[in-house]
């Protein structure tokens, strides 16, 4: 059903909730379901298709990941950095922001991505929740690169963004004005 109607109380029957209820014999298939969802989310913000696509059925849009990886036309996992002494991996992008240059990193945990890229989702599943309480964080890292913004969750997903090197020069002039 696609609604939870909660119980009455007295005799006023309560409006349903707008979910689906989860049987407990379906428990172990939604966990499941859940898990290998979330592992192709933290893929596809590292870049890595193929990786991506291990995660996906075709209804959830497997083939979408599995052809060539090109840089122009997806991000592709081709990045690696430090960030708190952790390793990280995934993909960059340069963009201007109000003029300067800014990359944006996004990845994940080097050995969360080394788990899901070779599908170990229940091995994930448990580092992750052992890892939970110690990743979240959101503040500077100085020693990527200057005033670096870094936010890191508790899936081991990371974004962090720093200006590129030169940008606190004078801007240029320009001889379109």
């Amino acid at each position: 059903m696609p609604n939870i109607h909660p119980p009455t109380t007295g005799l006023v029957a309560p409006e349903p909730v707008r979910a689906c209820h989860v049987q407990p014999k379906d428990y172990a298939w939604f966990q499941e379901s859940l898990a290998h969802t979330t592992a192709a989310g933290l893929m596809a913000f590292t870049g890595s298709g193929h990786a991506t696509a291990r995660h996906l059925t075709d209804r959830q849009g497997r083939k979408r990941f599995t052809g060539l990886e090109h840089a122009a036309g997806m991000s592709v996992q081709d990045a690696a950095h430090v960030l708190f002494g952790n390793a990280y991996v995934g993909t960059d992008h340069v963009f201007r922001l109000n003029g300067p240059r800014v990359e944006a990193f996004s990845g994940v945990d080097e050995e969360v991505f080394r788990l899901l890229a070779r599908g170990d989702v229940d091995e994930y599943r448990a580092l992750v929740h052992a890892h939970r309480h110690l990743r979240p964080r959101l503040t500077f890292d100085k020693h990527w690169g200057g005033h670096v913004s870094v936010s890191v969750h508790a899936d081991g997903s990371v974004l962090a963004l720093r200006l590129l090197p030169g940008q606190d020069e004078e801007p240029r002039s320009s001889s379109f004005r």
